[in-house]
């Protein structure tokens, strides 16, 4: 598993609108999503990973976006 500081660089890199701020604020909604049952998008123990962590893994992924941010193909 990378580190936590890696994979919000990775995020925050590949998507220069988005903020440490709002990137908190959906890793928080997502994480709480998790720990309240919603099925992970990634092929993990989700025993063994704290839910926070695996937000964050999941949107470094591409796996779940954060509203409003999306890229725009032209």
């Amino acid at each position: 598993m990378k580190k936590i500081e890696e994979l919000t660089a990775k995020i925050l890199e590949a998507n220069p609108e988005l903020d440490r701020y709002t990137l908190a604020i959906a890793v928080s909604a997502r994480g709480d999503e998790l720990a309240n049952g919603a099925p992970t998008k990634l092929n993990v123990d989700v025993k063994s990973v704290k839910p926070a962590d695996l937000a964050l893994m999941e949107i470094s992924e591409g796996l779940v976006k954060v509203a409003g941010f999306e890229k725009k193909v032209k």
